[in-house]
């Protein structure tokens, strides 16, 4: 199928005909974009329950990961790096401390303060989880050519620069 076929075209073109005066060009970026997200999600969610993870249990267990040994963070420097709630990030904490993938100890420096830690076991799923997250999402950005996807990671960073604070 091509763009000018597609489902975004189609829902513009239906606009152009029903609202004249209104420019619906956007949609042509911002429908695709929108479409492509959500099929991504879908291929990306697809690689994480093949692991017994949800989205957010796979994200919060890379960011412990990505901590560097010994693999741990307070619950509101997991929040801040995964832009959860405290009290969402409180919920996947105790789902992944019930699988043992987390474990959560009382800080060393701040006697109030609790820690996350990965297990072993934590360690070992989010290392398998990765590796294969890693090969989907070459999968995925393979069906675009290598300066496209260049182009396109250029675009959506300088986007994304003007979006976010």
């Amino acid at each position: 199928m091509d763009s000018s076929t597609d489902a975004v075209a189609r829902i513009q073109d239906e606009w152009r005909r029903e609202r004249p005066d209104l420019d619906v060009a956007p949609q042509g970026v911002i429908g695709r974009l929108h479409r492509v997200a959500a099929r991504l999600t879908d291929e990306l969610v697809a690689v994480y329950d093949a692991h017994g993870l949800a989205e957010g249990d796979f994200d919060v267990l890379a960011t412990l990961r990505r901590a560097g040994e010994p693999y741990e963070r307070t619950p509101s420097e997991l929040a801040e790096h995964t832009m959860i709630t405290t009290g969402g990030m409180s919920k996947r904490i105790d789902r992944l401390e019930r699988a043992g993938l987390v474990a959560r100890r009382a800080s060393e420096t701040d006697g109030r303060g609790r820690v996350v830690a990965l297990t072993p076991r934590g360690r070992e799923t989010i290392d398998s989880a990765f590796t294969d997250h890693i090969a989907n999402e070459r999968r995925l950005l393979d069906q675009l050519t290598s300066r496209d996807a260049a182009e396109l990671e250029r675009i959506l960073t300088a986007w994304l620069a003007r979006l976010e604070p």
